[in-house]
């Protein structure tokens, strides 16, 4: 079972989110080479061998959004025998082969020096292809990006409820990072954690691409403190605050995460009790871990599920078009750390506010 413990006193010092994880497959970024002998344009002679980088990407962002990246795998079989057999057979399944033959038509698919790449070129492994996708209509999210803080090396921005901070799924120029190269400027920008789409508050960008590592390496040591603020129902429940251990599931392609009773403990929470007003109270939730929906899961499992959360206790259909006045009452309030490049220490607040708590 789920442990569940009076509130401890070790610091906070984790994210919500995976910090390592790059969004989806729409954000590739592309990397300065070093030049080899011999190493012909777009083909990496060892595949797979550390140290060599691949090639500058040659097409422009679309609407925020990066290019696809694709690199050739081996094909120890022969059965790619072109580019083409490789492509209908990576992306037929989902947009048809029809359409990957009108954008070899159209020269979509392009080498490192920006020549279109022809259907019928032999298959060569290591071979770097890139393409920009047929970006879906979506729907737009009527709030606006607050920018809290930004230097020339990191920008932190107030994400609103419903924009994901990176392309998923369907969610692909909506985006905060979309947005915020879009409107900013600075098509180089990448976030160095991600936050829940639903959620609210601070997510923290990294300006320039070789100062990425520094501040992803900052989530994944577990160096930066976050707390959040929930709105949920006030209930007698455990004694307030309390630490909340369990082991969380989220399997891909299933939208709740489950917990899995007896098993040793990869998640823990610390929550309290700010204020009450009737029936609701609000709370502060102070992430240890960083899995999937923790919080949301760790409130739920203490009879408090997040006001408005269309997942926990009950998954809602959401098949139809959002409902942007019942936003998810979670917010990513405080975001705390010692800059890895200079050594001040940092720390920021939202400015947002929950809307059931105003």
């Amino acid at each position: 079972m789920p442990f569940i413990g009076r509130g401890g006193s070790s610091p906070p010092s984790d994210t919500t989110e995976d910090p390592s994880s790059p969004g989806v497959f729409l954000l590739f970024q592309g990397l300065s080479t070093r030049a080899r002998d011999g190493v012909p344009a777009g083909y990496l002679g060892c595949v797979g061998r550390r140290g060599v980088r691949a090639p500058v990407g040659p097409l422009g962002q679309r609407g925020g959004v990066d290019a696809v990246r694709v690199r050739l795998p081996h094909d120890p079989a022969g059965a790619w025998p072109t580019v083409r057999d490789h492509l209908v057979a990576r992306y037929g399944s989902a947009i048809g082969a029809a359409r990957v033959d009108a954008m070899f038509a159209q020269g979509a698919f392009v080498g490192p020096d920006g020549r279109p790449v022809p259907a019928d070129e032999p298959y060569l492994a290591g071979r770097y292809l890139w393409f920009h996708r047929d970006l879906p209509a979506e729907e737009p999210v009527p709030f606006p990006v607050g920018v809290v803080y930004r230097d020339e090396r990191i920008l932190v921005a107030d994400k609103p409820h419903f924009l994901a901070t990176t392309p998923r799924g369907r969610h692909v120029t909506e985006t905060a990072v979309a947005r915020l190269r879009r409107d900013l400027g600075l098509p180089q920008l990448q976030p160095a954690h991600r936050l829940d789409r639903l959620t609210a508050g601070l997510v923290l960008f990294v300006v320039r691409p070789g100062d990425r590592g520094a501040y992803q390496t900052l989530f994944r040591d577990r160096r930066v403190r976050k707390e959040y603020e929930a709105v949920a129902p006030y209930g007698p429940g455990p004694g307030l605050p309390v630490t909340v251990r369990s082991h969380i599931v989220k399997e891909r392609g299933v939208v709740a995460a489950y917990e899995v009773p007896d098993a040793a403990p990869n998640s823990e929470s610390r929550v309290g009790l700010v204020e009450r007003r009737g029936e609701l109270g609000r709370y502060r939730l102070v992430p240890e871990t960083g899995r999937t929906h923790q919080l949301r899961v760790h409130m739920n499992r203490l009879g408090l599920p997040i006001l408005h959360d269309p997942v926990y206790p009950v998954v809602l259909d959401g098949d139809g078009p959002e409902d942007f006045s019942r936003p998810l009452q979670l917010l990513a309030r405080v975001l705390e750390f010692s800059d890895p490049v200079t050594g001040r220490p940092m720390r920021f607040e939202s400015r947002l506010r929950l809307s059931s708590w105003r």
